[in-house]
């Protein structure tokens, strides 16, 4: 049976996240060739609507408001609703982001709906669908099938790939208006503290620092390695409590799941909780001095040695490469 799909999408800084693409693409695999429906919330976003349909939306909602700017669960769930009460689909994709782990629960209830979070990939089709995702830190994988019931999953980032980006579709980007009221906060302001640069949570390659950097200077060389490789930088929460780097940078289970074509992990031992957070990269890099460390168990490749000898290193070879 087709199913007409909704997929919200996520704005940051005036461009969409790349897992909004991603949900799209799910989104077509369980539709069994229904309608996909792309939704926008913010206080402008209706010229975001067209970059959606290229990448597999075939329309796309709006709702802009001002409360709607920054992301909070109250104003985006009344957005939410509304478009759903409108369009009454059967099934939803939301991107298993901050935003997305926090609003889908509250949607889930609101609609009585089960809900598959986190899902790492999708095997067959239509209503064959099976999903597949991490459970125990990641140690184990289950798979899970919608029996019955509005169907409503939640995409990690990185693990979907999404459909090639076609300029030629079209599609409609209409918008409609909501009232946000009775909000029971609104944020007026953001004040960014992580580092501008690649986005953690997409990005395609990810060098992480632990304790073995033993500084806030030590995170430099890992910064120049990050760029030279197009990345971003991340830190073990040992990093983090040791005030080497900022919070927003802590890679693990009660901090960021990445999942990058390339991972590597500097000075990180490998805690169970930090590898919660990397243990499903393509490739894992691991750079340690101690051969027993626990980070070698789960990496492709590792490296005995002082990080502070091999990443310079790595750095003037790929300058190599870059300029041959």
């Amino acid at each position: 049976m087709s199913k007409k799909v909704l997929v919200l999408g996520e704005a940051r800084e005036g461009a969409l996240r790349n897992v909004s693409f991603e949900a799209i693409a799910a989104a077509k695999t369980i539709s069994g060739g229904g309608e996909i429906v792309g939704l926008l919330f913010g206080d402008s976003v209706q010229s975001l609507g067209e970059e959606m349909i290229k990448f597999g939306a075939d329309r796309v909602i709006t709702v802009e408001h001002p409360h709607l700017k920054h992301y909070t669960s109250d104003g985006f769930s009344q957005a939410f609703m509304a478009v759903y009460e409108q369009e009454n689909p059967e099934a939803i994709v939301f991107g298993h982001t901050a935003l997305g782990k926090d609003l889908s629960p509250k949607i889930a209830s609101k609609l009585a709906s089960g809900l598959i979070s986190d899902v790492t990939a999708i095997e067959g089709e239509g209503d064959d669908a099976v999903f597949i995702r991490p459970i125990y830190s990641g140690k184990a994988f289950e798979k899970v099938k919608s029996k019955e019931g509005l169907l409503f999953i939640t995409v990690r980032p990185n693990n979907i790939a999404s459909l090639e980006k076609d300029d030629s579709r079209s599609g409609d980007v209409s918008s409609i208006s909501v009232d946000i009221t009775n909000l029971r906060s609104v944020i007026s302001e953001v004040v960014r503290k992580s580092t501008e640069g690649v986005d953690l949570s997409e990005a395609k390659v990810v060098v992480a620092g632990g304790r073995g950097v033993k500084s806030a200077d030590g995170f430099a060389p890992l910064e120049e390695l990050a760029n030279l490789l197009g990345g971003a930088v991340g830190a073990s929460r040992g990093a983090c409590d040791a005030d080497y780097c900022d919070y927003s940078l802590q890679i693990g289970q009660t901090g960021k799941v990445v999942t990058p074509d390339l991972y590597i992990a500097a000075g990180i031992s490998g805690a169970i909780q930090h590898m919660a957070g990397m243990s499903n990269s393509k490739v894992i890099v691991a750079i340690n001095k101690d051969p027993e460390a626990n980070i070698f168990k789960v990496a492709d490749y590792g490296i005995v040695g002082d990080l502070f000898e091999v990443i310079p290193m790595m750095i003037e070879e790929i300058k190599k490469i870059k300029t041959n």
